[in-house]
């Protein structure tokens, strides 16, 4: 944990660490969106050709879901912590 508060010290002091930080905030929100409409339309075809199995496409898809959210959140939780740390 030192080691990282080390490296992320060092790296904030950079001008382009600001402009890295922001980019990566923006990539990672552009990411996340790009794969939950993926898996929106993936659902939405597998729920056109199997209209019975409504219930394990929409678990499925809200679990995969929120693993791309959590993923993305970390990585804006990083690029903020480059900002200001």
């Amino acid at each position: 944990m030192l080691t990282l508060s080390i490296i992320l010290q060092a790296v904030a002091s950079a001008g382009l660490a600001k402009l890295g930080a922001g980019l990566g905030a923006g990539i990672a929100a552009i990411g996340a969106g790009m794969g939950i409409g993926r898996i929106g339309d993936s659902a939405v075809a597998a729920i056109a050709r199997q209209p019975e199995a409504v219930g394990d496409i929409r678990s499925n898809m809200i679990v995969a879901a929120a693993l791309i959210e959590g993923v993305a959140f970390f990585a804006i939780v990083v690029c903020l912590l480059i900002l200001f740390v």
